[in-house]
């Protein structure tokens, strides 16, 4: 497996602000764990170029985010700081996920897991929202795309994804699958969500309600996503993967614990057509322990072996749920 790290301690975000730099630190102690001597094989990411950026960003956008930085930063809203240096950790985080698949495509690994910060799966195409600047996750999908290939993206982050999916809204190259706490920031992610006239039936959202826990992710996994994801058959899998649907995580109320994490990552892996298809990058996750743990479980199930540090968790409310979403589906798209 590879692990791409980038220069995150560049986007300073302030005083007690939860998208910290410690929480790289703490993937980093979870790459250290002696489970996984031996699996790693680390690189530094590069920057991701103009071009790369505006297959999913407008060039307005990417210049006024540019210069803004460069002109010395500060609030793009309530959620969202930035700092001089966070332009270039900005790029580096997007091009974390095309350095994992140029590693991939080399045949060094079977998997990657891309260390980042800030996260992106918020950022539409014009707009940085919600701790992030550039979609990576969508720049990785999209140069995959480029050439040819079919894209799955799993996004188990607690909060829904609403600028990967309205970058892929109608693209039938990508297909966009979130679990996410509902209702919770930022407000989108219904179930009736399912794409348009060009990708019907390729966005899916699962909205989980507080205190699911991780046996109902993995049943819309089954339930309700892999029917879709069998006949879209994705070439590539590209995962937004959050830790904040952890319990002790302060901000969100799902009920996951770090097990989870091992069973879900077996799952989703599963996806892959063949080895050396899988970048996982991350997303949320705010809790430095449960990151932590929660890591470790994704970086040993990626290593084909199976460490839980906690008990996967069940009996949680949210299955009707998912039984009420599998027929939405079906009535709605024939899935």
């Amino acid at each position: 497996m590879v692990e791409v790290g980038s220069a995150a301690d560049l986007h300073d975000t302030g005083w007690r602000h939860p998208e910290r730099a410690e929480r790289l630190r703490a993937v980093e102690d979870a790459a250290e764990d002696p489970r996984l001597q031996g699996a790693l094989r680390r690189c530094p990411a590069r920057a991701a170029t103009r071009d790369e950026l505006l297959r999913v960003h407008s060039g307005s956008y990417v210049d006024a985010l540019r210069d803004y930085i460069a002109a010395g930063g500060g609030d793009i809203d309530a959620d969202t700081h930035v700092s001089p240096g966070s332009w270039d950790a900005a790029l580096l985080a997007a091009g974390g996920g095309l350095t994992a698949v140029e590693a991939l495509d080399r045949g060094e690994a079977a998997s990657a897991f891309v260390v980042a910060r800030p996260p992106g799966h918020h950022a539409t195409a014009s707009e940085a929202m919600g701790f992030c600047l550039l979609n990576n996750a969508a720049i990785t999908a999209a140069a995959l795309a480029s050439r040819g290939e079919r894209v799955l993206i799993v996004d188990w982050d607690v909060h829904h994804g609403n600028g990967t999916q309205d970058i892929f809204w109608d693209d039938p190259r990508v297909m966009y699958l979130s679990t996410h706490q509902w209702p919770a920031y930022p407000g989108t992610g219904r179930p009736q969500d399912t794409g348009g006239p060009a990708a019907p039936g390729l966005t899916i959202n699962v909205p989980l309600p507080a205190k699911a826990t991780g046996d109902v992710a993995r049943q819309a996994l089954r339930q309700v996503a892999e029917p879709a994801i069998e006949r879209f058959d994705p070439t590539w899998v590209v995962v937004s993967a959050g830790y904040d649907a952890h319990r002790a995580d302060p901000l969100a109320d799902l009920a996951w614990s770090a097990g989870d994490y091992s069973d879900l990552t077996s799952d989703v892996a599963a996806f892959a057509p063949s080895p050396g298809r899988l970048v996982v990058m991350l997303e949320g996750g705010y809790d430095l322990d449960a990151l932590r743990m929660s890591v470790t479980a994704t970086l040993a199930a990626m290593a084909g072996e199976t460490y839980r540090p906690e008990p996967p968790t069940s009996g949680g409310p949210g299955a009707l749920d998912v039984d009420a979403i599998a027929t939405l589906r079906r009535r709605l798209v024939g899935s």
